[in-house]
């Protein structure tokens, strides 16, 4: 595999600032819905029957009850790094209970406060991961799939979305400070060479861009930080953004209008993969199978259909 550039992330600053969003998160998080549905469609062609599911990077459960209701059986593990996203979460499940006490799906999920990297669950014991739009938060996405990977069961599924490099390029070109503004996203194909990289078997990605429109850009900044999506990168600016600067990107802006509105790119790569037989063991053997063949002698439905 070639190397893959990994943009380096401040995973401190990315979890403080879904921390502050944790309250109003549902109210802003529609592009996250969306693509979760989108997700969810895709289930249509996959046919599993998962004991144990892990949402990875639940959020604030907007995934839990739909994996419930398409997943009655499964048992639910919801983990997300972020505590406040986790109480909110809890604190929306038990309401759900009280106004609908027979309602399944949310009721059935367990919640658990975790880095991706390194997740407190055995090997092998969920048969689906599902991570909607969670990978592209970490430092080393590598290490988060590698980890999926292992607590995955031979023969289950991972199925995940993240944002690619032409998410928010429109602003990201309007900026001329020498900051970051913006994530350095990783490419699709990269995703499928560290899916290949962790073991995973035949990987599947696929890429889709969504246009969404803006009245300013203070309307898509407040968007952004209600969301908790801050660019917690090394370059990024850490005090306030000075006022010429701010209508300098407001300016590049405006020559981007359209009909009155600003668009506002999303490049959203889809993936999934199976956690295939292992081809080493611990020790770094290699796993080596071999088929039978057939024995003309010994085989009786071989020697019936040689008589013709």
């Amino acid at each position: 595999m070639s190397a893959v550039h990994v943009p380096c992330i401040d995973e401190l600053r990315t979890r403080r600032g879904f921390a502050r969003a944790a309250a109003g998160y549902d109210a802003t998080a529609v592009l996250q819905r969306e693509i979760a549905a989108r997700m969810l469609a895709r289930l249509d062609y996959v046919k599993i029957q998962p004991g144990v599911i892990i949402d990875l990077g639940c959020g604030t459960g907007a995934s839990l009850a739909a994996l419930g209701e398409r997943y009655p059986q499964a048992r639910i593990v919801g983990v997300d790094v972020c505590e406040a996203m986790l109480r909110v979460n809890a604190r929306q499940r038990s309401r759900l209970r009280w106004l609908l006490p027979f309602l399944r799906g949310p009721k059935r999920a367990s919640l658990l406060a975790a880095n991706a990297r390194m997740l407190p669950l055995g090997t092998g014991v969920a048969g689906f991961v599902w991570s909607n739009l969670m990978l592209h938060w970490l430092a080393d996405p590598l290490a988060g799939l590698r980890e999926t990977h292992r607590a995955l069961e031979t023969g289950g599924l991972l199925m995940f979305s993240v944002f690619g490099p032409d998410t928010l390029k429109e602003l990201r070109a309007c900026f001329s400070d020498g900051h970051e503004h913006t994530l350095r996203f990783i490419d699709m194909h990269d995703y499928g060479d560290m899916l290949v990289e962790c073991g995973f078997a035949d990987p599947v990605m696929d890429v889709e861009r969504l246009t969404l429109t803006y009245p300013s850009p203070e309307a898509l900044f407040a968007e952004l930080r209600q969301s908790g999506s801050t660019c917690a990168t090394p370059g990024s600016r850490r005090g306030l953004m000075g006022r010429r600067t701010w209508r300098s990107v407001c300016d590049a802006y405006e020559k981007r209008r359209v009909e009155g509105r600003l668009p506002v790119s999303f490049e959203v790569i889809h993936g999934h993969a199976w956690k295939a037989e292992p081809r080493k063991i611990a020790d770094g053997r290699a796993v080596i199978r071999f088929a039978a063949k057939p024995n003309p002698n010994h085989d009786p439905g071989y020697l019936a259909g040689k008589g013709g």
